[in-house]
């Protein structure tokens, strides 16, 4: 990312609670993004959804905090085993140029361990899920470890990325009901389109590095129709989520849940400048607030 001076911004710092760690420890931390939070609540929002929506978040709400934890837990281990795999690409970006793999802060083998040990983290949470959402939840471990590859071989990771951070709202609905019904699938195709406008945005930042050191992405795909590109993810997205909540619910009084997180996308694509690293990082992480008024919707009409 280059700040608003047009310097480049490393993507791992030392700050927060990830600065008040034993210097030993800091580089581990930062290998699993816990100096960023706005993954795992990307990855944990769509959890919430599906457990809101098909009506059991009032009463397990013990259930929210171990996908929380896994949330936190698994996106830990996608950010390691992604670093593992681009290592000798993310020494050529300058934003990534200061990832502990990358920067030999962390040998290749401390990270393998590390991805382990986050994994057994994960491993529990999956212990605490009925059977059904074992398995869905399962199904997923296909998608993530293509993911990293992704990049290299379409302009369009993000919609791959689409397919694994929104795998959440199967898990979560699944655990409650032990089904996966037509509005499930809905709800997940709502936040895969959710997911590659975010990420478009997320990828604005590195269109230079990424065409310079032969990366696509869909920000690049898209070019001078990014703003455009992204209004039309945000829109099939609230397409399908509207579709969702209607099989929860068939009432057009619970379509007004949308409204919110509506104006929500509508306020990121209006105020987002492609050309500015500062901006765009600004407008993704604003995601993190779009999903609790997504996740506040899916309680209303789950308990209605």
């Amino acid at each position: 990312m280059r700040n608003d001076h047009g310097v480049s911004v490393p993507d791992s710092e030392h700050r927060g609670l990830t600065g008040l760690l034993p210097a030993p420890a800091r580089p581990y931390a930062l290998l699993a993004r816990f100096d960023r939070p706005i993954g795992w609540w990307l990855l944990f929002w769509p959890c919430a959804f599906g457990l809101a929506l098909a009506g059991g978040a009032a009463e397990r709400w013990d259930l929210l905090l171990w996908l929380l934890l896994g949330a936190i837990a698994m996106r830990g281990a996608g950010c390691v085993y992604n670093d593992i795999v681009d290592r000798d690409l993310d020494r050529q970006v300058a934003r990534t140029a200061a990832r502990p793999l990358a920067s030999g802060a962390v040998s290749l083998k401390a990270a393998w361990i590390w991805l382990g040990l986050l994994c057994l983290i994960g491993l529990i949470v999956w212990f605490q899920l009925n059977w059904t959402a074992r398995l869905v939840a399962f199904g997923s471990l296909a998608l993530v470890a293509a993911y990293p590859f992704m990049k290299r071989i379409t302009w369009w990771p993000q919609a791959w990325l689409g397919l694994v951070f929104s795998w959440g709202a199967l898990v979560g609905w699944s655990a409650w009901t032990g089904t996966l019904p037509l509005g499930t699938i809905l709800l997940y195709a709502g936040c895969i389109f959710w997911v590659i406008g975010y990420d478009t945005i997320y990828a604005l930042q590195d269109r230079e590095d990424d065409a310079l050191v032969g990366i696509r992405s869909s920000a690049l795909r898209l070019g001078g129709q990014v703003k455009a590109g992204i209004a039309a993810c945000y829109a099939a997205a609230l397409g399908f989520w509207l579709m969702a909540l209607g099989q929860r619910f068939p009432d057009p009084f619970a379509y007004l849940a949308l409204l919110p997180v509506t104006g929500h996308f509508i306020w990121q694509v209006s105020t987002l400048r492609a050309d500015n690293g500062a901006n765009a990082l600004a407008k993704f992480r604003s995601n993190r607030f779009a999903g609790l008024l997504m996740a506040l919707a899916c309680f209303v009409v789950g308990s209605a």
